[in-house]
């Protein structure tokens, strides 16, 4: 199957951070997975790029998760968090992304 092309000005845009959680890191020890937080816009395709091109690995699959903000009160007033779209990346065995590198 052939990549798909995207344009390298979008795949920068795509991923916004990684999600450091205590449940990613149980996903990464136990199925080679990490997980982004991405454009609300994005698609698995474009994800699958986006972190092929950024880390140089091979992606094996991608799932995309749509996390709906919560309502939180502060003092009278009712407030909403954004909704948050997060990609599980499956990476291929024997490959790696490492957050804690140089990190002293």
């Amino acid at each position: 199957m052939n990549a798909i092309q995207f344009k390298q000005e979008r795949l920068y845009q795509v991923l916004l951070a990684p999600q450091i959680s205590e449940k990613a890191t149980m996903l990464a020890e136990k199925n080679n997975q990490v997980v982004f937080v991405v454009a609300p816009d994005a698609t698995k395709p474009e994800i699958k790029a986006a972190v092929e091109m950024l880390f140089k690995v091979r992606v094996n699959a991608v799932q995309v998760a749509n996390a709906k903000g919560k309502v939180k009160r502060v003092g009278r007033t009712m407030g909403r968090r954004s909704d948050v779209r997060k990609a599980f990346v499956s990476l291929e065995s024997g490959q790696e992304i490492n957050f804690a590198e140089g990190v002293a």
